[in-house]
């Protein structure tokens, strides 16, 4: 036993102990760290990772992989409708470039309450076409009770089962959320495929398929300002679903089990959400789309799969 005041003796033996079990402790840490990174890179890089439902890529560099249109200046937005042949594997089937003074025919513009959004409201006076552009128009509706009252649409001809689909875009203020996407004939949900969903803000988007009852969710979203001009587009196939941004795919989602096979129509809509006040605006504002371009699938003989919506130009 030492005495007080002295330094404590051990002997060479405890030492050699002590410095093994501190050199064991070291090893110890930097096995379990590895292991700790390497299974965060996993989940990181993992599919599965989005606790939302399987994750999708994103990018948005290099040279556009599709077109966004022609350039024409007369156009409101600076680019009419893409051509004819410019999708590979597809076949123009429908164009309308909104024109005239009223809703072409084969679009059917939305009234009531919207579904899932019981503190919404639809009305077709909130849909219209002037100036060359398609408006949804947000404003407090005195025929609603002073209510944010929303427009909404579906191109409700013929539908088709896989295509690329393209609108032409802006919108001029936060608030409502924006939504143009792909809606089943059926009018039975699931599935569904939003290729640009402001959720209620101009600074970004998202793509989103939804399928299944427990609404699994294959997701991506994506920073870019909404109150610009740009070209959105979706392309449909068995195999993937292509996001497109202004001719650049942006996101991809090849998990299989959420691609739709069964008859589609394009949908546009405004939708508020006010009580809570999540996506509720403050001032008017607009939905514009300058135009929008339908391209059906090649069959595999070299002709259309469907070609069941006329062109119409009004």
């Amino acid at each position: 036993m030492s005495n007080a005041g002295e330094p404590s003796q051990s002997s060479p033996q405890a030492g050699d102990h002590r410095l093994f079990n501190r050199r064991l402790k070291v090893i110890v840490t930097v096995v379990v760290a590895t292991m700790l990174v390497a299974s965060v890179w996993v989940v990181l890089t993992s599919p599965s990772s989005n606790l939302s439902g399987p994750t999708t890529s994103s990018t948005l560099a290099g040279r556009p992989q599709y077109s966004a249109g022609v350039v024409n200046a007369s156009e409101p937005s600076g680019l009419g409708p893409i051509s004819a042949d410019a999708i590979p594997g597809f076949v123009a089937a429908y164009v309308n470039d909104f024109t005239g003074n009223s809703l072409p025919s084969v679009w059917r513009s939305f009234s009531g309450i919207p579904g899932g959004d019981p503190t919404g409201q639809f009305s077709p006076a909130h849909v219209v076409v002037s100036g060359g552009l398609l408006r949804l128009n947000t404003w407090k509706d005195p025929n609603y009770h002073n209510q944010w009252v929303t427009g909404g649409l579906c191109l409700c001809g013929d539908p088709l089962t896989y295509g690329a689909f393209f609108v032409r875009s802006r919108q001029t203020g936060s608030g409502p959320n924006e939504v143009e996407l792909l809606w089943p004939k059926s009018n039975s949900w699931p599935p569904e495929i939003n290729f640009n969903e402001s959720g209620g803000a101009t600074n970004e988007t998202s793509a989103t398929v939804h399928w299944t009852i427990a609404n699994h969710l294959a997701q991506n979203f994506l920073s870019v300002n909404l109150t610009q001009w740009h070209t959105w587009g979706v392309i449909w196939t068995p195999r993937f679903i292509k996001y497109t941004l202004d001719g650049r795919v942006w996101s991809t989602d090849t998990v299989v089990a959420s691609i739709p096979n069964q008859p589609m129509t394009v949908d546009l809509e405004q939708r508020t959400i006010c009580d809570p006040l999540s996506q509720c605006p403050t001032r008017p504002t607009s939905l514009l789309v300058d135009w929008v371009s339908i391209f059906s699938p090649f069959t595999n003989a070299g002709r259309p799969s469907a070609l069941t919506i006329t062109n119409e130009r009004r």
